[in-house]
């Protein structure tokens, strides 16, 4: 069971990125997917998630910039990044909460880096 993340980059301030997820392996049935970050000297945080059927939740310091998606049958989720800024600069890593052989489980990315220059 694996989740890879992709998209991530540099960008200018008032840019924008769009960053993807896949999950992969059969025996991982995917309830939810969603996104976190990971600043430096900074706790990791919620950027977006989905939180049970079509229920989104945002952080406050993204809310009208970022927009989460996904594409359940290809296991899938995605962040478009719009009107960055240089505080958005972190380790933007996938999350996904399921069950593996009918066991609950969540399963992290690796990460992908997002800089965002001033």
């Amino acid at each position: 069971v694996q989740l890879q993340a992709s998209g991530g980059g540099l960008v200018q301030a008032g840019g924008s990125l769009r960053l993807s997820c896949a999950a992969s392996g059969t025996i991982f049935s995917v309830n939810t997917m969603g996104w976190y970050r990971k600043a430096p000297g900074r706790e990791r945080e919620l950027v977006a998630e989905y939180t049970g059927g079509d229920s989104v939740a945002y952080a406050d310091s993204v809310k009208d910039r970022f927009t989460i998606s996904r594409d359940n049958t290809k296991k899938m989720v995605y962040l478009q990044m719009n009107r960055l800024k240089p505080e958005d600069t972190a380790v933007y890593y996938c999350n996904a909460h399921g069950t593996i052989l009918g066991a609950p489980a969540e399963v992290w990315g690796r990460g992908t880096q997002v800089t965002v220059s001033s």
